[in-house]
């Protein structure tokens, strides 16, 4: 029997209406009972580094009716691989994962499973981070400190391939994106931090071309965009970078 005020608690209130998805089927709601028939299966990813959040996750959502967690990764590369494997709704994907960031990992998801929504998942709510949100293209974005509050409410809404913002953020977000000023170059673009992160984790321009899938000469030359926008002049630098930026943990 399922229960029938887990499911889209929030949506229907007053005269708002909810458009279901095609992953997830409610053939009828009954207003006298509440009931829901049809119900498919929400396929949900899970990608961070640390077992314990990964685990917490899973307990949060695995309680709601009609939703599976179809695959788990430590690291952005496993993230895109799980996804292309299993093709779920919506995957929960840290930002600050190893060998490929969240953002990085979500744009290779949605290349290779475009029906997948990524919902970025972090501690951190730097403007260059809430930038590279936007100008990737993802949905949703949610700060771990709000997960108990409005994890459940933010993969429902991306279910529905609607965006998710908490009010903050969405307000962040939009200054964020105001702000930056035209044909600035202080600002890393989503590519250059992922090669940045890449070489501050130790990786050579050639690992770093192969786990991006492209040629070390654009690995080369998103590097030498980097230091030219930093003002960096060694690896060193770009490492400081990365640890102050928290592209990388120290």
């Amino acid at each position: 029997m399922l229960k029938p005020n887990r499911v889209f608690p929030h949506r229907i209130s007053g005269n708002h209406r909810i458009v279901l998805p095609g992953s997830l089927v409610y053939h009828h709601r009954s207003t006298q009972t509440g009931d829901l028939r049809g119900l498919r299966m929400l396929r949900i990813l899970i990608a961070d580094d640390h077992e314990i959040v990964r685990n917490g996750l899973r307990a949060m959502l695995s309680d709601e009716d009609g939703w599976e967690i179809v695959a788990e990764a430590a690291d952005g590369r496993d993230a895109v691989s799980q996804a292309q494997r299993t093709k779920p709704d919506v995957a929960i994907v840290d930002y600050a994962l190893p060998v490929m960031n969240g953002v990085e990992a979500a744009r290779q998801i949605r290349l290779h499973s475009p029906k997948t929504e990524v919902l970025i998942f972090t501690q951190h709510d730097n403007e260059a981070l809430l930038r590279d949100v936007l100008e990737a293209g993802i949905k949703g974005y949610l700060l771990k400190s709000d997960a108990a509050k409005h994890l459940i409410h933010a993969v429902e809404a991306l279910s529905t391939h609607q965006p998710f913002f908490t009010r903050s953020m969405s307000e962040a977000l939009v200054q964020a994106y105001l702000s930056k000023p035209n044909g600035s170059t202080s600002v890393l673009s989503v590519r250059e931090r992922s090669v940045v992160q890449l070489i501050a984790e130790g990786h050579s321009n050639r690992q770093a071309a192969t786990l991006l899938n492209v040629s070390e000469k654009t690995i080369e030359t998103h590097r030498a965009s980097a230091m030219r926008k930093l003002d960096a002049h060694s690896t060193a630098a770009l490492v400081r970078y990365a640890v102050r930026n928290r592209l990388v943990e120290p």
